[in-house]
């Protein structure tokens, strides 16, 4: 039985694991067609996400950690560049005739599944997790996915129904932008 639910501090060695599996500096160019995690965190920034509610958890029946979804603020994204230039890039940017400033959007991401659990409906899962919890605050979620990442794309677009909103160039790699309407289920 797989379960999800949101975070706790015990859950940062598995959380750890499973980033280390999949982050794409440890692949080889084949493992990166699968998908892949950009963004390593440390057990402290870990640590302050949890003081938001911005780390999902699944795990299996053995309570292995299967996946996690990252969300929060602006303010706890701003530690790392792209995410600068994500806000910069806000004030030419609408969806769905909503102009996106840092106060009505949150950073969503990375996700990352255990690749055996892909294709399982984990992904909705863990994300419908997260959209309810964070549609209590805001109206709009905002990612981004590396270019060369097709697969995470296709799942978010196709099964999550995000809806591409910009593309922009950071440290010589492609990146599109998405947004979601929190309003909308996914499940």
């Amino acid at each position: 039985m797989i379960t999800t639910r949101s975070g706790t501090d015990k859950d940062i060695p598995g959380v750890l694991a499973l980033q280390e599996r999949y982050l794409f500096r440890n692949l080889n160019e084949v493992q990166r067609q699968k998908g892949f995690v950009t963004t390593p965190f440390t057990s402290n920034q870990i640590e302050d996400i949890l003081k938001q509610n911005g780390l999902l958890i699944a795990e299996n029946e053995k309570k292995v950690i299967i996946g996690y979804a990252f969300a929060g603020s602006w303010t706890y994204f701003k530690q790392w560049e792209i995410f600068n230039v994500m806000i910069s890039r806000f004030p030419q940017l609408n969806f769905r005739a909503k102009t996106i400033t840092t106060y009505n959007s949150f950073q969503y991401g990375p996700i990352c599944i255990e690749e055996s659990y892909r294709g399982t409906g984990l992904l909705q899962r863990l994300f419908e997790v997260m959209r309810i919890e964070f549609s209590k605050n805001y109206p709009l979620s905002i990612t981004f996915i590396n270019a060369v990442n097709v697969v995470s794309e296709r799942a978010h677009t196709q099964k999550l129904g995000w809806e591409v909103i910009d593309t922009f160039e950071f440290n010589q790699n492609n990146y599109v932008a998405l947004a979601f309407k929190m309003k909308h289920s996914v499940l």
